[in-house]
């Protein structure tokens, strides 16, 4: 066992002892207004865009397994990566099956990078921010979020909550499960960077372009 793992299953063991009492209390940041899933839904798609990225909403899961289907064709994607979880496994059904490439932890950075698109599912999307909220269960599915040139995230209408704290009771239970692995990833926007000259790049930190199906 390395130094890492060691230091890891120290941490691990005295998280699953602690009482749930100690669990953060939801921060007193912003109140909750009680917005519609409508006007959550609207907001997200303001602020996803202000920052150069991309909202496609879809009435119905055929309408996002079309939607797909039509991106990956404007893409010329020959190789979608894609997380194993429900929502993906649906939305992959109109492409053909040598199109999708299933990720686990047999893969490596370079294997990635050579992805031309990465498909990821949000648990959470906070409309204040245009923000998708990814659980990474290992660091091959974290690398997802970063390394192909278009991430494409798929999420239920469901999962919008108005802002951070209103989804804190969501995440913190999750989060505390002495079982669990990996973390939360927050994503917003496609990669930005402005440090050469005060010029807005996209893409050299992470991915240049991002798309959020979100299914109603």
């Amino acid at each position: 066992m390395s130094s890492r793992e060691t230091i890891l299953g120290r941490i691990r063991a005295a998280l699953s002892d602690r009482p749930a009492a100690d669990v953060p209390a939801v921060p007193e940041v912003w109140p909750e207004t009680d917005a519609d899933r409508a006007t959550m839904l609207a907001r997200f798609g303001e602020e996803i865009e202000a920052v150069q990225g991309e909202l496609r909403r879809c009435g119905s899961i055929d309408e996002a397994r079309a939607g797909l289907a039509k991106l990956v064709g404007e893409l010329s994607c020959s190789r979608l990566g894609a997380v194993d979880r429900p929502l993906a496994r649906e939305l992959v059904e109109g492409l053909a099956a040598a199109q999708v490439a299933w990720v686990d932890d047999q893969w490596d950075k370079t294997a990635l990078g050579r992805l031309d698109a990465a498909l990821v599912t949000a648990d959470l999307l906070l409309a204040d921010t245009g923000s998708c909220v990814v659980e990474c269960r290992t660091a091959e599915e974290r690398m997802m979020c970063y390394l192909p040139p278009v991430c494409i995230v798929a999420a239920r209408a469901g999962s919008l909550r108005e802002h951070l704290p209103a989804a804190w009771q969501d995440l913190v239970p999750r989060i505390a499960e002495p079982d669990r692995r990996g973390e939360f990833v927050i994503v917003t926007g496609p990669s930005r960077t402005a440090d050469i000259e005060k010029i807005l790049i996209l893409g050299v930190h992470g991915p240049k372009r991002l798309v959020v199906f979100v299914v109603e």
